[in-house]
């Protein structure tokens, strides 16, 4: 990481006053995230299927003097009028929405493409791709009201570069990257950003269905990419619009 990202990640409460929606709030990169996105001033929206788990990081939140909501959902059975009662329900309640985090993903561990259960690769690009891209479109109106949001991709680079094995899931990431630089050239001339977010190796469960984790040691804790997150949420992270931002390659 560059010293100067240290510093602009280190700007205290840079977060304050807007409210977040991090979705897949209960995994790793999720969970590291919502707490760094409200350690940084946000009143976070905590969505996932989990809801024990979106309970903890409330909890956690709460603790240290933030705040977060729960909104339980399974993205892999919700539907486009599912997302459009969240976003109103968004907005009814916190009268906006400043940014959206995608760190949800499916992933069943590497298979070749010919061995592949049929449902089980609808239920990837489902769940990695469409579903969020379903959200988005669906709290687009809501952003827009903001004088600068941000939707920020969580996208898997290394899956996403075409290798062998990665099967939907690869499809899927590689997809991402592309969604991002198309909705970049619709919401140019709007207050709404949109970036992706590649942070290499992280040491999670699911990085754990493809690699031993010994034999990675470069792998990162979550908690050490969630300011990443935090700057493209912020005002700041008008300097990566547009991109895939890979903060941790040399």
């Amino acid at each position: 990481m560059s010293q100067a990202f240290a510093i602009e990640a280190a700007a205290p409460r840079a977060l304050s006053g807007r409210v977040v929606l991090v979705v897949g709030a209960h995994g790793a990169l999720g969970h590291a995230s919502a707490l760094a996105c409200a350690d940084a001033g946000a009143t976070v929206v905590l969505l996932g299927r989990k809801v024990p788990k979106l309970n903890r990081v409330h909890d956690a939140i709460v603790r240290a003097g933030g705040e977060a909501l729960l909104y339980p959902l399974d993205l892999e059975g919700a539907t486009p009028d599912d997302y459009a009662e969240m976003a109103e329900r968004i907005g009814d309640g916190l009268g906006r929405l400043d940014g959206v985090l995608h760190c949800a993903a499916h992933f069943g561990g590497l298979t070749p493409l010919e061995n592949t259960d049929p449902a089980d690769f609808a239920r990837s690009i489902h769940v990695n791709l469409t579903a969020r891209w379903w959200l988005t479109q669906a709290c687009l109106p809501l952003m827009r009201s903001a004088e600068d949001a941000s939707v920020v991709f969580a996208i898997d680079g290394a899956a996403g570069q075409g290798g062998a094995y990665w099967g939907a899931y690869g499809v899927a990431q590689s997809a991402l990257a592309a969604l991002v630089g198309t909705l970049h050239a619709e919401l140019a001339n709007s207050p709404v950003r949109v970036a992706g977010l590649a942070p290499g190796p992280m040491r999670t469960t699911l990085r754990s269905k493809a690699f031993v984790e010994d034999a990675e040691p470069q792998a990162r804790a979550a908690a050490e990419v969630a300011p990443a997150c935090v700057h493209l949420l912020s005002a700041a992270g008008i300097d990566r619009r547009g991109q895939v931002w890979a903060p941790f390659s040399i």
